[in-house]
């Protein structure tokens, strides 16, 4: 007789074994990141305290869904800039994303989800 081992996924919480790339859109207190696949298919939205804490934790969310080697993260210099140091020590490729244009921003209204999944 065979048991079946129950996943600790939901279904809308899949597990994504591939190669992914994570968007932030950084801010003073709270980054929100993304994961997207190969293929650009948002595989989830998260938002995470701008600590190294916080950090540790959105990395961990991430590689749950797939292998992170890339980051787009939006304000490198800013406040994106302790967790683009943070993702560089964890070996992974950090590229600076410009925000939006922000007469385009207000026009079509303000979105952390969609710019992180933009930056990725």
């Amino acid at each position: 007789m065979t048991t079946r081992e129950r996943s600790t996924y939901s279904r809308t919480d899949p597990p994504h074994r591939g190669e992914v790339v994570l968007g932030v859109d950084a801010h003073g207190e709270v980054h929100v990141a993304a994961v997207i696949s190969p293929l650009g298919k948002a595989l989830g939205t998260e938002s995470f305290p701008a600590t190294a804490a916080g950090y540790r934790q959105l990395l961990v969310w991430a590689r749950k869904r797939g292998t992170v080697r890339r980051a787009g993260v939006e304000g490198t210099g800013t406040f994106g800039a302790g967790l683009s140091r943070y993702l560089v020590t964890q070996q992974i490729q950090v590229f600076e994303v410009n925000r939006p244009d922000r007469t385009a921003r207000r026009l079509l209204g303000k979105s952390d989800p969609l710019d992180a999944q933009a930056a990725a």
